[in-house]
């Protein structure tokens, strides 16, 4: 084990432990182990399909949970009981040959899965074999995982889109700017949408991630892959091991027949220049300011449904004390598919339970399918409007189409002014408080 990595890890609740090393090493390199679990919604077959087949052309080796396949027999919404879903998450957490345990998608349950996990034992098998703490991805409804993570583990997490939801298939930019978070190092990103070409910020970002942009290109190590079949990838270990004798068959199938518009490698997909080349093409900036100022915290938040129902959970308990003993936070919300007075009580409930008592910054990303985020705009102004702490608006991350990647539980820096547009970047490792 490298003696830069044989430092402390899961030193439990309210401990102050050191930068995750993912600041200056990639997450994931070829060859590494995934595991694939379904910690809350279930997902059609085709979807689950494109999963393994985006992670294996990445050259990672995908084991998929036991249960992945599984429905609950009484409830539509779940993917299996919460046994088999949690025996899952705890299996492939503890495998001593994970590298990153991987989300699969979404919808509801996660948070149903946590009072029965042995966070001890959690603990003592989350470090990976050479040193470094295991990864956990995923977004949406997976922010009650990422909660219990930093709040038990304090382990750093990639709040990410999830390779079995529509993004991975539709947009041109989510697979290669998740993989750009996956396959290097997080220290000094920027985090959501790159500047409009043209501009004097874009010029500034151009030059900023120049070094990341060589950093990416010296781990992207992959070569084309072929597509893989049900013999020799791990459909045939996981998916199409099941109580379905016609799996196998159905995946060749569906790969045959996907072979004019396969998941593209990292190098394919984001190209030698690294993530500013990978998200040119794709959506711009639309961050404004809302409160001007400048902060640095600790990134942490995500689904605000999710952030609301965990209060009084043991997860966000002494919410209000976690300035103290961790810092202050910069705190990251964005919701789907909710109507204006859902969001108001679900502000009020985060407001009211102390959640936002550790932020020194609040960054809003993407309201899908809600209200016009002018009107989310209004709300977060009538409840921190006046609280003395920069507020940020409209950074892309959640459930937008393109929605970038957001890591939690490391420190980073919001410029916010008031006449441009405000940026957040993830700090370098030993980079000080300011």
């Amino acid at each position: 084990m490298s003696s830069r990595h044989n430092r402390p890890y899961g030193g439990g609740p309210h401990t102050h432990l050191p930068a995750s090393p993912y600041l200056e090493t990639p997450p994931l390199r070829p060859g590494d182990t995934v595991r694939l679990i379904a910690p809350s919604g279930p997902t059609d077959e085709e979807s689950l399909l494109r999963a393994v087949w985006q992670l294996e052309s990445w050259d990672l080796h995908v084991v998929p949970g036991k249960h992945i396949r599984a429905r609950h027999p009484r409830v539509p919404y779940l993917a299996g009981t919460d046994e088999q879903r949690r025996d899952d998450l705890v299996d492939a957490w503890c495998d001593p040959d994970t590298d990153a345990v991987i989300a699969l998608r979404g919808g509801f349950g996660a948070m149903r899965l946590l009072d029965d996990i042995d966070f001890d034992h959690m603990r003592r098998h989350m470090l990976r074999r050479d040193g470094r703490p295991k990864l956990l991805t995923g977004s949406s409804d997976v922010t009650a995982l990422h909660q219990a993570w930093d709040h038990h583990l304090s382990a750093a997490t990639l709040f990410c889109p999830m390779v079995g939801n529509d993004p991975f298939k539709n947009s041109s930019v989510v697979p290669a700017e998740v993989a750009s978070w996956l396959f290097a190092p997080w220290g000094g990103r920027e985090l959501g949408f790159p500047a409009a070409a043209g501009t004097e910020a874009a010029a500034a970002e151009a030059d900023a991630e120049a070094t990341a942009g060589e950093k990416w290109s010296q781990s992207d190590t992959f070569g084309a892959r072929k597509s893989p079949n049900a013999t020799t990838s791990s459909v045939a270990a996981g998916i199409a091991d099941s109580t379905d004798p016609d799996s196998s068959l159905r995946w060749a199938k569906w790969a045959e027949e996907s072979r004019g518009n396969p998941p593209k490698t990292p190098t394919q997909a984001a190209g030698a220049a690294g993530p500013a080349a990978a998200a040119s093409a794709g959506p711009c900036s639309r961050a404004r300011t809302l409160v001007p100022g400048r902060a640095r915290g600790r990134l942490g938040g995500g689904n605000l449904s999710l952030v609301a129902a965990a209060i009084g959970s043991p997860e966000l308990a002494g919410a209000r004390q976690l300035r103290e003993t961790r810092g202050p936070s910069i705190l990251m919300l964005e919701d789907v598919d909710e109507e204006l007075y859902r969001l108001d009580n679900l502000l009020v409930q985060a407001v009211r339970g102390g959640w936002f008592d550790s932020a020194d910054a609040v960054v809003l990303g993407s309201w899908e399918d809600c209200v016009p985020v002018a009107e989310v705009e209004a709300l977060v102004m009538d409840a921190l409007g006046e609280a003395g702490i920069p507020i940020v608006t409209e950074m892309g991350f959640g459930h937008d189409p393109d929605a970038p990647s957001l890591p939690l539980g490391v420190e980073a820096t919001l410029e916010a002014p008031a006449g441009g547009r405000p940026r957040l970047r993830v700090d370098d490792a030993g980079e000080g408080r300011g």
